[in-house]
């Protein structure tokens, strides 16, 4: 099965400080044109160890889905075409956001 390339646009960079005083550690950002369950654009972390800066925009592919249980969206993972993502760095990279959820990751 081939694996679904996606663009990424970044609204909320390495760095960036939220209302609730996280810090995000990876880029993150939107899917346009593909409608989350919170009726917004679908919401994407960005994991790649090619990609270590803010950036505006990532295409990638579609490696993973954390569902969570507790919260009407669920996250997509994006990385590199030739990278590999582990649960395990799924999990590392995006704690400081989904610590506060009861969820669950989907590797594809």
């Amino acid at each position: 099965m081939d694996k679904l390339r996606l663009k990424v646009t970044i609204d909320r960079p390495i760095g960036f400080k939220d209302s609730y005083g996280n810090i995000y550690p990876i880029n993150y950002g939107f899917i346009s044109g593909i409608i989350g369950g919170d009726g917004e654009e679908q919401d994407a972390y960005v994991i790649s160890k090619n990609v270590t800066s803010p950036i505006s925009s990532f295409e990638g592919t579609l490696v993973a889905i954390i569902y969570r249980k507790n919260d009407d969206e669920n996250k997509w993972i994006v990385t590199s075409d030739e990278e590999v993502l582990s649960k395990d760095e799924i999990v590392e990279k995006t704690y400081f956001l989904e610590q506060y959820f009861d969820s669950v990751i989907e590797v594809l």
